[in-house]
């Protein structure tokens, strides 16, 4: 059995592979990058009482505004993350979820501790690939063959940004020890 023989095989288990689950990988994709939303908002639900409270005594709201708050976390993490994968106004539920990103960075004080900072800017990357991908791209003259002038379209450009953010998330699980002694 040569190299070559070993090759074809491989790529015939890749092929059928792919043809069997070309149906559901978008679909795992888009829970994955969702998944951390849909367990903050789960989250929220079963420990309602302590956000609430972390809320109104980090920022003396009141107990009905910090309420509000969490009610507003919920409903819009667990709100867009069906609207996502339910494949309806992904755009708008990509939004909403970016909302919740930057008031979740403010009310939870994530500007100020670079490891949070790096891991809500790479859900913002996810938020970007799923915007990315409910982008249809516009069509060409020669349906299928592509085309060299429209490399930075802003399908490719979302994409780039998006897997930049998502690399970010990744920069903070390493650990660097510059010391002599270590």
């Amino acid at each position: 059995m040569g190299h070559g023989d070993l090759m074809s095989q491989a790529e015939d288990v890749a092929d059928q592979f792919l043809r069997v689950t070309k149906h559901y990988l978008p679909h795992v994709a888009r829970l994955c990058l969702v998944s951390t939303f849909l367990e903050d908002g789960v989250r929220m639900w079963f420990q309602w009482g302590e956000q609430s409270e972390y809320i109104d005594s980090t920022w003396n709201c009141g107990h009905f505004l910090a309420n509000v708050f969490v009610l507003i976390n919920l409903l819009g993490q667990l709100g867009g993350c069906v609207l996502i994968l339910s494949r309806n106004f992904v755009q708008n539920a990509c939004f909403a979820l970016f909302g919740i990103i930057a008031m979740q960075t403010v009310a939870y004080s994530i500007l100020w501790d670079l490891k949070f900072l790096m891991r809500n800017l790479a859900l913002g990357g996810g938020l970007l690939l799923l915007l990315a991908e409910c982008r249809g791209e516009a069509r060409s003259v020669f349906a299928g063959v592509p085309s060299l002038g429209h490399q930075s379209s802003p399908k490719h450009l979302l994409q780039l940004g998006g897997r930049v953010l998502l690399v970010l998330m990744f920069m903070t699980l390493l650990h660097f020890d510059l010391s002599l002694f270590s």
